[in-house]
């Protein structure tokens, strides 16, 4: 698979991203099956979450890849802390021990990526660049990012912590794309005007920070697909022809839309379905034209001024 730098960073990942957040949907054999086929298409980075199951999915995963040192050398390990019930935590204490939970699950000695996952309002810069200078030294991460955070979120964490952002894990699809039609209607006294991401698309470009896109083929937030959708009947035909243009699935194209983008997103999938992981990765091959992309994008009910 086509593989890109992720952030200003020097480590090599595969545009697609594996998310694991559905893992402990799968028996032991299907686990075993989804991620050694994921590794033969080359689709060896797989995104975790201490949240996800409870943390029974990074057990899960573990176990299903028969994790060692010589599996642990081929593979990209990303996951995220800060979630609790109720509230979120971006505490020097609560980073290092779901750190250390982490590994542990994982049976790792460390992660490749450490995302903090979504704001915490009461965060202390100061505690975050404690808690990653003690996970950088001591070998426990070697990469430190975000997730759902805004620039202005990101400028206050640099503020204090040193070690490059290189990921920023953003909810955008075809029909969740607020950050890309803002940036069509500036000056503009409609909806679409409103900046509700305060221009991340462009800091995340301007600071070499990867956008990572969940839910690639969810509308509203986790209301659904619109891949197939009766609700989307103008997207998923114009989805569909363009689809038997390249021999491929509607799957493929719905993630070939946001590899298209110059940004370098690496979209984070989460199907547990062999077939349309293929598909997804299938995606790596396919570009769009400029002319199909904006087509695709009017198709979903966005506009253009």
């Amino acid at each position: 698979m086509r593989t890109i730098k992720l952030g200003n960073s020097t480590l090599e990942v595969p545009v697609v991203a594996v998310g694991c957040m559905r893992i402990n949907s799968l028996d032991k054999a299907a686990a075993e099956q989804f991620i050694q086929t994921a590794l033969e298409e080359g689709a060896n980075f797989f995104d975790h979450a201490d949240i996800y199951g409870g943390g029974k999915c990074e057990e899960i995963f573990a176990d299903a890849i028969h994790m060692n040192a010589n599996i642990r050398e081929k593979i990209i390990l990303q996951s995220k802390c800060g979630i609790r019930k109720g509230m979120f935590d971006f505490s020097k204490e609560h980073i290092l021990e779901s750190v250390d939970s982490i590994l542990k699950r994982l049976k790792t000695d460390y992660l490749d990526i450490l995302l903090l996952h979504r704001p915490d309002t009461l965060v202390e810069p100061e505690e975050v660049a404690d808690a990653f200078n003690i996970l950088e030294s001591s070998g426990k991460v070697r990469h430190f990012g975000v997730s759902n955070q805004t620039p202005m979120q990101i400028q206050l964490l640099k503020k204090s912590v040193k070690q490059p952002i290189v990921a920023n894990q953003l909810q955008l699809s075809i029909t969740n794309a607020t950050m890309i039609s803002h940036g069509f209607n500036v000056n503009m006294e409609n909806d679409a005007a409103v900046s509700r991401d305060e221009g991340v698309l462009d800091y995340c470009r301007l600071n070499d920070i990867t956008i990572q896109p969940w839910s690639p083929f969810q509308y509203g937030f986790f209301e659904g697909v619109f891949l197939g959708n009766d609700k989307f009947p103008e997207l998923n035909q114009k989805i569909d022809e363009i689809a038997k243009k390249y021999e491929v699935s509607n799957t493929t194209i719905a993630i070939a839309w946001l590899l298209r983008h110059p940004a370098h997103m690496q979209p984070v999938i989460g199907t547990m379905n062999i077939d349309r992981l293929k598909d997804c990765i299938k995606a790596s091959d396919v570009h769009l034209t400029r002319e199909e992309w904006y087509a695709i994008f009017l198709a979903a009910g966005n506009v253009l001024p």
